[in-house]
């Protein structure tokens, strides 16, 4: 018998990407967790405060550690970026590697203007890119606003990795699926932190439910200007920036 996963990888290559099966099937959608969780009731987000990230990289590897993402090569579900703006208009972006004790490449202090580090990880869209080109439905977004993936239904066509604008896919080299960041959605259906909002050590990361007034994220939204990565695609991503830089892209 052909194996389902090979036969429709084949297959996809025949048909269009999009509007393809993309009626979501009962397995696809996330399961109610045990204990009374109501995803409905819910709307996850993520706020982050640029002034407050230090580059550590502690959030890299919680997540790697939590979420079983391969050490090798250089996956991440999320990563941070250090912007350096020159005084001469040039700037230099380049990725944390807490793998390595090497410090980033240095540019002469009188050269720079400024520097930051600047998280990033999947936007959890509200009109996620990806879910739209996904033939077999395999990505699909939660009632509680979180886009995810069902690695029993993909089929490595990479389709969502080249859709997602925001550079937060990669084709897992073990199972040959697409996998991203998912808010830990493990986590944060028992009421937990995502793992790298839990060991922020300066809580540069604020995650929150935005159905509860009590939720710190609701707090974060009313007292700071926010802002998105590339709202000219009008994803309507759920993670925003507090102090955002005019430069980062």
């Amino acid at each position: 018998m052909i194996d389902r996963r090979k036969f429709l990888k084949k297959a996809v290559w025949f048909i269009p990407a999009v509007g393809v099966f993309r009626r979501l099937s009962k397995e696809a959608q996330a399961k109610p967790i045990a204990g009374g969780y109501d995803p409905k009731n819910h709307l996850y987000g993520m706020g982050i405060d640029i002034d407050k990230c230090i580059g550590c990289g502690r959030c890299m590897e919680a997540c790697k550690t939590e979420n079983n993402v391969p050490k090798e090569p250089f996956f991440y579900r999320t990563w941070v970026e250090r912007y350096t703006i020159k005084k001469d208009g040039e700037v230099d972006v380049e990725t944390i590697d807490p793998r390595h004790e090497k410090p980033l490449a240095r540019t002469k202090e009188t050269e720079v203007l400024r520097s930051f580090f600047v998280p990033k990880l999947c936007n959890q869209c509200e009109h996620p890119p990806c879910v739209q080109v996904c033939p077999v439905g395999a990505t699909f977004s939660t009632e509680d606003g979180v886009v995810l993936v069902d690695s029993n239904r993909c089929i490595g066509c990479r389709y969502c990795i080249q859709a997602c604008p925001y550079g937060a896919r990669y084709l897992h080299p073990e199972t040959e699926t697409a996998d991203k960041c998912t808010f830990c959605y493990h986590r944060i259906v028992k009421g937990l932190l995502p793992a790298c909002v839990e060991v922020c050590p300066t809580q540069a990361r604020i995650f929150g439910d935005l159905k509860s007034m009590a939720s710190r994220l609701v707090r974060f939204k009313r007292i700071n200007r926010l802002h998105v990565l590339k709202a000219h695609l009008n994803t309507e991503p759920k993670v925003e920036y507090a102090n955002l830089d005019g430069e980062v892209r």
